[in-house]
């Protein structure tokens, strides 16, 4: 349902209020990741990013590597993600179009782990196909600690009429439930060892700005 819900429902200028309505805190949270993110990129580098939406960090991912490239499975966001030194494709991130080791990093930020709605493991398999031995993926979910800040900010998207109304009575402990069938949950660091157990990736972990978990892996197979 939430990827779904995404492509069809929360895409584009709709996806872009979204961040417009951020309050303060969020705001912080939301560039302490790009930060974060960036600074795992060499100029050099070619990289990917899973669920791009309408570019608002791919982007900034331009402006520093070698080569950007975004996917979405919105058509509608896409349109509005493109720039200079930017590829762009209409794809599943669980069914990547590339071949094996074709980037240097691949980056799926704002919870795309979860935000997607595909089968978790799988989608971490297949960012590490395409990622080059000794590269990098990372995969970015919300600190424990920001919970209420993003209530907030979930709350705000529901009164702008963005999100259904939120179930108050089934929301809490990571989980927000709206009444139009929307559900966002999180990935905790416990979570992401089970996933990334036997991949064949060296994985660490880091707390942004007590806002974000990054999930961050090395491949080390061929």
């Amino acid at each position: 349902m939430p990827g779904r819900y995404y492509s069809e429902k929360l895409s584009a200028e709709r996806l872009r209020r979204c961040y417009e309505l951020a309050p303060p805190r969020v705001a912080r949270y939301l560039e302490a990741e790009i930060d974060h993110v960036l600074s795992r990129i060499a100029p050099g580098d070619t990289v990917l990013e899973l669920g791009c939406g309408y570019g608002r960090i791919l982007r900034r991912i331009a402006g520093r590597a070698r080569r950007a490239v975004g996917i979405d499975t919105s058509p509608e966001s896409l349109r509005l993600a493109g720039g200079p030194d930017i590829g762009l494709a209409c794809m599943d991130a669980a069914e990547l179009g590339f071949c094996n080791g074709s980037f240097d990093v691949v980056v799926c930020a704002q919870n795309g782990v979860s935000a997607f709605g595909t089968d978790r493991r799988g989608l971490i398999t297949e960012a590490l196909r395409v990622t080059k031995p000794g590269g990098t993926v990372l995969f970015a979910s919300y600190a424990a600690e920001f919970w209420d800040h993003r209530l907030e900010w979930f709350r705000r998207q529901a009164e702008a009429g963005l999100l259904g109304e939120i179930d108050e009575g089934r929301t809490g402990d990571g989980v927000i439930v709206c009444r139009d069938g929307f559900r966002a949950e999180t990935v905790g660091e416990g979570e992401f060892r089970e996933l990334t157990h036997g991949l064949g990736a060296d994985v660490r972990f880091n707390v942004v700005d007590s806002s974000s978990l990054f999930c961050e892996l090395t491949r080390t197979r061929e």
